[in-house]
């Protein structure tokens, strides 16, 4: 099993965003790619950098002017504001409106929270992340089995023309788009703490691509807007959409129970091709989790994963810099290679 990685994925350094109305040190750092690289060497994977696609892929599922935002984003502010923080602070009241020229307005347009902050290696972080998790799906168009995206920044809470919680580019959609160049049915199987909000907006009136969602219920917990049971798709793709919530504190055996019911109604979908959002901030170490996954809660979802027999493409999503990051890596990624 390949793995796909790009180094220029490290230039993004955020210090800090603004949340629940204090300063925190940002979660999303290039630590978290790092550690994991370095696992896959330690275990012998083969990890090769990803061909440049250009933006066509990227635009397929995101917004062209919003992908063309992010290009000179953090060059326009600091030609207009200097050294002042890069926050949005001017969102629209509804989105009838339309996008200023002003670098000010046009941050706030295209976020809809603090936690993608601009910094110098924002843009060439995203589009090699991006372009990382296209390899993968253009290595699974042309017959590989499975193939893993170490894709930083992660992606799923992208919308089609707006960031949200750490992702601008939303490389699981992506993905998926890129498979559907061959593959008639697509399914994406979100196994991420948060909601895969983005990928839920993007797909949900599309019934070529079946969204489940495994997540902590979001009446409380972040991204809170997206992802309730009652959401099941709309127009064409009604009935494509699956949000299983959990419960602050479930442990692995709730967690599996939920995972099981996404893999029984992904095989009834009878996708020809999967993307799994791999996130790793259900453990119970991680400083983003409020549910407890183990370690061996991981490899479990790896095999069973594998035992659906289909062409698969895994992009990273979170997991975060708790102890046991690299850990959990180590056993999904080696429970997938050996299951193959």
């Amino acid at each position: 099993m390949k793995a796909i990685f790009d180094e220029r994925q490290l230039l993004h350094a955020p210090a800090r965003y603004f949340r629940r109305g204090a300063y925190i040190p940002h979660p999303e750092q290039a630590e978290r790619a790092i550690l994991i690289r370095d696992m896959l060497l330690r275990n012998d994977f083969a990890i090769e950098r990803p061909r440049d696609f250009g933006e066509a892929p990227i635009k397929a599922v995101h917004a062209p002017d919003y992908v063309d935002f992010w290009k000179d984003a953090f060059q326009r502010w600091q030609q207009e504001a200097g050294d002042a923080e890069p926050i949005p602070h001017a969102h629209p009241a509804r989105r009838s409106g339309r996008p200023s020229r002003s670098i000010f307005g046009q941050l706030g347009w295209y976020t809809t929270d603090t936690s993608v902050p601009l910094t110098q290696g924002l843009w060439p972080a995203l589009y090699w992340s991006a372009q990382t998790a296209i390899e993968a799906a253009q290595r699974v168009v042309d017959g590989a089995r499975v193939v893993y995206a170490l894709s930083r920044p992660p992606g799923h809470h992208a919308l089609r023309d707006q960031a949200n919680g750490f992702c601008a580019f939303n490389n699981a959609a992506i993905a998926a788009q890129h498979l559907r160049r061959r593959f008639g049915k697509v399914a994406v199987l979100d196994i991420d703490t948060h909601t895969g909000n983005g990928t839920l907006d993007i797909f949900y009136e599309r019934a070529d691509v079946f969204v489940c969602s495994l997540h902590v219920d979001p009446a409380d917990y972040p991204t809170y807007h997206l992802g309730y049971p009652d959401e099941t798709g709309a127009g064409p793709g009604l009935g494509a959409t699956l949000n299983l919530c959990l419960k602050p504190g479930d442990g692995a055996d709730a967690i599996l129970s939920r995972f099981r019911e996404g893999l029984a109604a992904l095989s009834s979908y009878a996708p020809d091709a999967l993307v799994v959002s791999l996130g790793f901030d259900m453990a119970a170490d991680d400083p983003l989790s409020v549910v407890g996954m183990t370690t061996d809660g991981f490899a479990t979802m790896a095999r069973a994963i594998v035992a659906l027999d289909l062409p698969t493409v895994l992009v990273q999503e979170g997991g975060y810099l708790g102890p046991s990051l690299a850990r959990n890596a180590e056993a999904y990624l080696t429970a997938t290679r050996a299951a193959l």
